[in-house]
């Protein structure tokens, strides 16, 4: 499954939430800011651009845009370090700050109901969008072939 297939599958309601988990300031430390600007195509980025941005964003998910998809995924997830952080850590998967270790293979801990359990563990914790972006975004940097996870 590539990104912009996990974005639709999640949902347009999904998405607009992850777009609101984005943080300017983390994406101006990072180097992000321009980039996703430019990326959506709107004039100045902000909260409110980035609210009218969705459903053409979204859309453009839904005609297959993998760089928009890759631009937009790591956009929130830089933005939500700290989960990162804490699901790695609760998986046990080895890690610096967030990104994995040199030579780590984090498959070898991310096996059984890996994401059932971390999203039991999150799901209060955070927002709920963001979460599931996560679970999904890390099943597929292990294999690209794993299916959509979404709670019962």
């Amino acid at each position: 499954m590539k990104l912009h297939e996990l974005f639709v599958a999640l949902g347009e309601e999904s998405f607009r939430g992850q777009l609101r988990g984005i943080s300017l300031g983390t994406l101006k430390t990072y180097k992000f800011y321009e980039r996703l600007r430019v990326r959506l195509r709107v004039a100045k980025l902000n909260t409110e651009a980035l609210r009218l941005a969705a459903p053409k964003a979204f859309a453009r998910l839904q005609e297959g845009d993998e760089d928009l998809a890759l631009e937009i995924s790591q956009c929130i997830l830089i933005s939500n370090m700290k989960l990162i952080i804490d699901v790695l850590n609760f998986l046990g998967v080895p890690h610096n700050d967030g990104f994995f270790a040199e030579g780590a293979n984090p498959a070898e801990h991310l096996t059984g109901d890996w994401q059932a359990r971390a999203y039991s563990e999150f799901k209060e914790k955070c927002s709920e969008p963001v979460l599931l972006l996560y679970l999904n975004y890390l099943a597929h940097e292990i294999n690209a072939e794993s299916p959509v996870f979404q709670p019962a």
